[in-house]
């Protein structure tokens, strides 16, 4: 068996070790992760380097969890639909359920992934490639759709944030002219506002602005976390949501598969929809387990659907496998339909390295935790400055540039006056993460239709998600409508 090389083996280890590293560091991203790693696999048969991708990739995504839950920082995009439910957890004092949860439900996620894509590829694939522009405008729009359900509080406080998100997303070169938009001639700016930056700065600097302005830090109700303890009520937990570990599974595969979505909207998709069919919507964004069980489910669950239209068409699916698709052309195995022929051994232990990696996250995740727990035993005078250096860090890396970090210092202070007033920033991140791909397929399907709005519903995709897009964003009005005709109904019959 291929899997049993002690090469392969010993290149799983190293990898999984040096994705929960850079993943628990807000900033540095899978993607990043991936990049560096790719220098190293020069020098690796087809298998190992592959597998090293794979492993470090299931481990990233996990580990962005850890800060979130600690510290209220994401340590990767993945992890930002759902920091704020994860760190409600840790100042309830269930920071060991939250994060065993993470582990478990990441490790599930991961290998319900592993299994569709070993079973299910070409099937898979046959569906994203029917998707074109319309469709992933309406994808778009449904995602964002979705900043009313994951808000907390007020849905126009959600809409107001959203709307700063996309207004941010429109900053620098117009897709479809080319002309500089809101840069004031500013040359950092043509690039836009970076993900990352503003990312670290809505949820990181604004938590070093909260604490230190507010007086006493709330991470002291969680003074620290009882690594024995994560795996604690794990099965009660598994066996009462089972269904949403199923949907959120399918659902994360399914998003994963589409080219340019990924786990980033995976990851909201099913925190949003988690909370539109729980039974207890009102305990979300309080620190309820139900949300982070769906979220970091389909996170996971995404990154082998991710490399059906990869391996099946050559098409990335994300970021990570457009550098896996450089990676199988540089080892002499063009993607493509010839590939399933041509190296099939090669590519099903690439399957089962999906399910391994899911299988060593479990006692590798619960080291992380145990090792990254003793931050909360940290004074609050050293662990503020420290948060605070490790988000300039963070946002310095994604392009060494100095501007980046002032994008982070300009957010972190948004962050803190919106939350300061009532003002949720998830919908900021989501409106800057979702913004450039709604503007694109929107002014793509315009132009190659001469403007016809009609085209978005000709296709039968295109016609099921905008139909299901504008429920979702006239359901509010449809059911304050029927409210108030039931009143007058009822005031008439009494009469």
């Amino acid at each position: 068996m291929l899997l049993a090389d002690p090469q392969v083996l010993l290149t799983i280890f190293l990898s999984a070790v040096y994705g929960l590293f850079v993943g628990a560091i807000p900033g540095l991203t899978a993607t990043m992760a991936t990049a560096l790693l790719i220098p190293l696999t020069f020098f690796m048969p087809p298998l190992p380097a592959l597998a090293a991708i794979v492993t470090m990739e299931a481990m990233a995504i996990f580990a962005g969890d850890i800060p979130a839950a600690l510290v209220r920082i994401p340590g990767t995009p993945s992890s930002a639909a759902y920091t704020y439910e994860s760190y409600a957890c840790t100042l309830k004092g269930q920071a060991e359920k939250v994060l065993g949860v993470g582990v478990t439900h990441s490790a599930i996620g991961g290998a319900m992934g592993a299994v569709i894509l070993l079973t299910c590829a070409p099937m898979l694939a046959e569906v994203a490639i029917r998707f074109t522009s319309f469709e992933y405008f309406w994808l778009a729009a449904l995602g964002l759709s979705t900043a009313a359900i994951v808000s907390r509080g007020s849905p126009v406080k959600g809409a107001i944030s959203l709307i700063i998100g996309l207004f941010c997303s429109t900053i620098g070169v117009d897709i479809s002219l080319g002309y500089p938009r809101f840069t004031f001639d500013n040359v950092e700016l043509l690039n836009g506002v970076s993900f990352i930056p503003a990312m670290i700065g809505l949820f990181g600097a604004s938590e070093v602005l909260r604490n230190v302005l507010g007086g006493q830090m709330e991470l002291s109700i969680a003074t620290s976390v009882k690594a024995g303890k994560i795996f604690h009520g794990i099965t009660g937990v598994i066996r009462r949501y089972k269904v949403n570990i199923i949907r959120s599974g399918l659902l994360g595969t399914l998003i994963g598969s589409l080219p340019g979505a990924g786990a980033d909207i995976a990851a909201w998709v099913s925190y949003a929809l988690s909370k539109k069919c729980s039974k207890e919507p009102h305990k979300f964004g309080t620190g309820h387990i139900e949300g982070i069980v769906d979220a970091s489910t389909s996170n996971n669950a995404a990154l082998g659907g991710a490399w059906v239209p990869a391996l099946v068409f050559g098409i990335p699916g994300d970021s990570i496998t457009a550098i896996v698709i450089g990676v199988l052309y540089m080892k002499g195995m063009r993607p493509g339909p010839m590939i399933f022929e041509r190296t099939p051994e090669i590519l099903y232990a690439v399957y089962l390295t999906f399910l391994l990696a899911n299988i060593v996250l479990l006692p590798l995740g619960w080291l992380a935790i145990k090792l990254s727990s003793k931050v909360l035993r940290v004074p609050r005078n050293i662990l503020m400055p420290a948060i605070l250096v490790f988000c300039i860090v963070g946002s310095f890396a994604i392009n060494n540039s100095v501007f980046d970090v002032k994008i982070m210092l300009l957010m972190g202070l948004l962050g803190y006056f919106m939350e300061s007033n009532g003002f949720p920033v998830a919908p900021v991140v989501l409106g800057i993460v979702l913004g450039p791909l709604l503007e694109d397929k929107f002014m793509a399907s315009m132009i190659k239709v001469q403007w016809d709005l009609t085209q978005f519903f000709s296709r039968p995709i295109s016609l099921i998600l905008g139909v299901i897009t504008l429920i979702v964003w006239f359901m509010p009005l449809l059911t304050s409508l029927f409210q108030r005709l039931f009143m007058v109904s009822r005031k008439r019959s009494s009469s």
